[in-house]
């Protein structure tokens, strides 16, 4: 049992340093992990996070979100009455972190959500060895292997190069998702202009202003059946309506772990699941409980009951938080840009 956490119905709560991390209703003082908005809220007295993500709570915000922000870089070390905390990557999005607490004889991480897969617009995730392990579970079944990008992606170009006709529209989540998706294809050796969805065009920006090699992008604007051949990316829920259907026969694909099951793909009338996930698997989500040496692990959303089965059968102390409010990234559709 954790000395340094307790829950609270704000949510995680640090007594001896009187902060709360990603609290899910407003709070004197939080700590931040990222800046997707199940876990970035606004309205708290004072936040702390690491630079990229206070810049994003902004954009997406608005400028007075908070009293008082304080921006800690990765590493940097701060003491609240005698607590000792800093921040690493971990891996999710652009300047997301994992909360590292600290006290003598004792040392608790907080993993907001994180990836272990490589990805070119963001820190790695960095192990931290700790006594209490609080982890996220989105992905917590067995089912849920997140295959490497690159062989999605060389799925998504093969349907490009097999209907040069037609405009392929891509769903992701605008922040991060979208980003790497961006990256990725670069890498795989994409070149053309992508074309983005008004929702993604700040925080795309951002990124680069950050030094995040994008390529040639712009915005979508009132064009239509003149982008065919072309890649557009929006977010997930505006494939479906008026704002997919100015496209030239449109070729529709979502970004998301949530592609690995079928039926959800056929839900929601995806002609191209393609499995990429900004949240850890399965094996890294054992792997990542296994490296830390935790007894002792915390699971704050997801498939709570599976992983701590497992967590029980390899010796560790395992406890479902039950937490509502954190879930799905961000708001799965935006206002129709017509």
């Amino acid at each position: 049992m954790s000395t340094l956490l307790i829950q609270t119905p704000e949510g995680l709560y640090c007594p001896a340093a009187g902060v709360h991390i990603d609290p899910l209703r407003p709070v004197a003082r939080a700590v931040i992990t990222h800046a997707h908005s199940d876990h970035a809220r606004p309205g708290h007295g004072a936040v702390l996070a690491t630079r990229e993500t206070l810049d994003i709570m902004a954009l997406r915000l608005g400028a007075g979100f908070a009293g008082t922000t304080q921006p800690l870089a990765y590493g940097e070390a701060l003491t609240l009455d005698g607590i000792h905390l800093r921040l690493v990557p971990a891996g999710h999005v652009l300047g997301s972190a994992q909360v590292v607490i600290e006290a003598p004889g004792e040392r608790a991480v907080v993993s907001g959500d994180y990836k272990r897969q490589e990805d070119p617009t963001c820190a790695p995730f960095e192990l931290v060895p700790c006594d209490t392990f609080v982890t996220e579970a989105t992905f917590g079944l067995p089912v849920f292997r997140h295959p490497p990008i690159a062989g999605e992606l060389a799925r998504l170009l093969a349907s490009m190069a097999l209907f040069p006709e037609r405009t392929h529209l891509v769903g992701a989540y605008s922040l991060g998702k979208a980003q790497r998706l961006i990256a990725e294809l670069r890498r795989c050796g994409y070149d053309r202009t992508i074309y983005l969805h008004g929702a993604l065009e700040k925080v795309t920006a951002y990124y680069i202003s950050r030094g995040v090699a994008l390529g040639p992008v712009a915005p979508v604007g009132p064009r239509g059946k003149d982008l065919a051949g072309e890649l557009v990316i929006c977010p997930p829920g505006d494939l479906a309506g008026r704002w997919a259907r100015r496209f030239a026969d449109p070729v529709t694909a979502v970004a998301s772990g949530w592609m690995r099951v079928r039926a959800r793909a056929r839900q929601r009338g995806v002609s191209l699941p393609l499995i990429v996930s900004d949240h850890v698997d399965w094996p890294d989500l054992c792997r990542t409980v296994t490296e830390t040496g935790a007894s002792t692990v915390w699971v704050t959303h997801g498939a709570e009951e599976a992983l701590c089965h497992w967590c029980e059968t390899v010796g560790r102390n395992a406890q479902p938080l039950h937490m509502i409010g954190y879930g799905e990234e961000e708001a799965d559709s935006s206002p129709a840009q017509d």
